[in-house]
């Protein structure tokens, strides 16, 4: 088993910027993929980003440019710098984990873009 824990949500204006973490604790060696999803009131959860154990990134076309994935060394922890903050950004970001076996999703963290 897998456990994530995303944090670093909140309130912030637009224009704004938020860097959200997640950490993965347990099974860590099967998976192969860490990522970032989001889900707005009443919207289809959305694909942001995700990073491999190789260290490679790939991103949404939507949100590339903007948005950034990133990983501490340990690889078990990674981040989404979240920049030019607008409306339409408030949502639960989500923290998937992919396993060779398995999926797993954390709680979320919630972002709110007002002002």
């Amino acid at each position: 088993q897998v456990q994530l824990v995303e944090s670093g949500g909140g309130l912030v204006q637009p224009g704004g910027s938020l860097r959200l973490s997640c950490s993965a604790s347990g099974n860590c060696l099967r998976l192969y993929a860490l990522g970032w999803y989001r889900q707005a009131l009443g919207k289809q959860r959305e694909w942001i980003a995700q990073i491999r154990n190789s260290g490679h990134a790939e991103y949404s076309d939507s949100y590339k440019g903007r948005f950034t994935i990133s990983r501490d060394k340990s690889r078990t922890t990674i981040h989404l710098q979240m920049n030019n903050l607008k409306s339409e950004d408030t949502a639960i970001y989500y923290c998937p984990a992919q396993g060779f076996e398995s999926n797993y999703w954390g709680q979320g963290t919630q972002i709110a873009v007002s002002s």
